[in-house]
């Protein structure tokens, strides 16, 4: 039996993969990379850019990373670390572009205005209160609000035409520095580079088992899916960024980390217009709040969006149920994935989430006309003729038992989980996911391979340079590579000063 040996074995071409291998080729060119995709190439699932938001998750404009709490007040904590973890992206690609690695930036990333909104003097209130909040931040200094109806037709026409005035207030803030992401373009992109860089990929090749020998080295069974062969390769070390794919894969490790976990499949839906003249009206990524009793991941947004250099129009997410963990998945995905070691896990998640089990029912049973009369809270003159739904990507909510929620705690976000022995490495949740890319494999890199991280520090910090610093502590650094960024990656006039708009009127 031949065994083909790697330094480290990617598994899933998607965005996390191809920015790991990325790094570590310009780290240590040396080490040998294999890629498995059982797909036929890279970028097809959660990556895809029909499959995600296509956000450059900021915390400019999503109202769920900025929580409130007891007293009134609001924590910010979670909104500036996600906007930390973007900056780190946006350093890393313009080297990449500066690299030449990626030839044009435009073909993956476009300014966009991020806007949140809300509706009534309560929620008024709140935003206005998140806004004092993140002020004197850094990172937030070109936030601007208003609630007088002329300026919020300037920002957002479309969702301004047609409303009478008896309705609920509206108010807004807004920020130029928004961006919108194909990571889908992205992916492919770096993928290309990796192939160039002799980095096996192989694509229609799925793992079917993976164990460990007492060295510690990694031994997989993959079956090559054109030629039904089963081929057996090895590595030291393992990443697992699968999306939905990545929590059997862990299981199948057996490492301690991987017990008490489990996960649950939510579909994401989204409409999208179909009418040019409608799509030219608006240009913004603009934010609600998630309904009283909804989910954090059910916040409504319409997003503008350029996807094969067209531009598009995109509203949601409504939820949809299917035990699938990938759209290419299994029917059998969910149960399969409870175990002994987190049957207790799910059923306490059972027992909590009731509301949860709620929403998702009451989302599967909308019709077709309810969809739209939520998209008229955002477009009041919206037509049913004009818009058509689409399926987009699987998420999996991760669940484990945690000290603050118990057993069965429902996780909204990104995971990371590592082997004591740092020899394997899995991700799995969902947003900011991709956003944050960089932040994760830099992470990943530094707990998985602590005797080489202080050699590699130089070059981490020539593609990131803002890399152990907290860019929010340091304003002249930050925007000194928020300029430098947006020229390399051709984001127009991204810096402005803040007008008097700033203000509620």
């Amino acid at each position: 039996m031949s065994v083909l040996k790697s330094d480290i074995i990617l598994i899933g071409a998607g965005v996390m993969s191809a920015t790991l291998g990325t790094i570590v080729k310009e780290l240590a060119p040396e080490m040998k990379i294999t890629v498995f995709e059982k797909l036929k190439g890279a970028g097809e699932e959660s990556s895809n850019e029909w499959n995600n938001a296509g956000t450059g998750h900021a915390a400019l404009c999503e109202l769920n990373y900025t929580t409130e709490k007891a007293d009134g007040s609001l924590d910010i904590s979670k909104a500036v670390k996600v906007n930390e973890h973007f900056q780190l992206s946006r350093q890393f690609w313009s080297y990449l572009v500066d690299k030449k690695i990626i030839d044009n930036p435009k073909e993956f990333i476009m300014p966009i205005p991020h806007i949140s909104m809300v509706q009534g003097e309560k929620n008024g209130l709140f935003l206005k209160r998140r806004m004092e909040a993140l002020s004197d931040n850094p990172l937030f200094a070109d936030m601007e609000m208003s609630d007088d109806p002329a300026v919020l037709k300037q920002w957002m026409p479309l969702i301004m035409d047609g409303r009478k005035a008896e309705e609920e207030p509206i108010t807004a803030t807004k920020c130029e520095t928004g961006t919108d992401v194909n990571f889908g373009s992205l992916t492919r992109t770096l993928f290309e580079h990796l192939d160039a860089e002799d980095v096996d990929v192989r694509y229609e090749h799925m793992v079917k088992d993976l164990k460990q020998s007492p060295d510690g080295t990694w031994k997989l069974k993959v079956k090559d899916l054109k030629t039904n062969r089963v081929e057996h390769h090895e590595a030291k070390f393992i990443f697992i960024g699968a999306g939905g794919g990545s929590l059997p894969l862990l299981q199948k490790t057996g490492i301690r980390e991987s017990r008490q976990i489990g996960g649950f499949p939510v579909s994401g839906l989204f409409l999208v217009c179909s009418n040019p003249d409608v799509v030219e009206q608006h240009h913004a990524k603009v934010y609600g709040k998630a309904k009283v009793g909804a989910p954090p991941m059910s916040v409504p947004h319409l997003d503008t969006r350029y996807i094969n250099g067209k531009k598009s129009l995109l509203f949601g997410p409504f939820a949809g149920f299917t035990p699938k963990f990938l759209k290419t998945g299994s029917y059998f995905d969910l149960i399969g994935s409870v175990k002994p070691n987190n049957l207790f896990t799910m059923l306490g998640a059972g027992v909590k989430e009731m509301g949860l089990t709620k929403y998702l029912i009451q989302q599967v049973l909308l019709s077709n006309e309810k969809r739209m009369n939520d998209l008229r809270e955002f477009i009041p003159n919206a037509k049913n003729e004009d818009w058509e739904m689409i399926t987009a990507g699987q998420r999996v909510q991760v669940i484990k038992d945690t000290e603050a929620g118990g057993r069965g705690t429902l996780q909204f976000g990104t995971e990371v989980v590592t082997s004591q022995d740092g020899s394997v490495a899995a991700l799995l949740g969902a947003s900011p996911g991709a956003s944050t890319a960089v932040h994760v494999m830099l992470e990943i890199l530094t707990k998985c391979f602590p005797d080489r991280i202080k050699e590699w520090e130089p070059k981490v910090k020539e593609m990131v340079p803002s890399y152990g610093k907290q860019l929010s502590e340091h304003p002249a650094l930050f925007q000194d590579i928020l300029k430098k960024t947006a020229h390399t990656l051709m984001l127009e006039n991204p810096i402005h000063e803040p007008s008097d708009i700033r203000q509620l009127s």
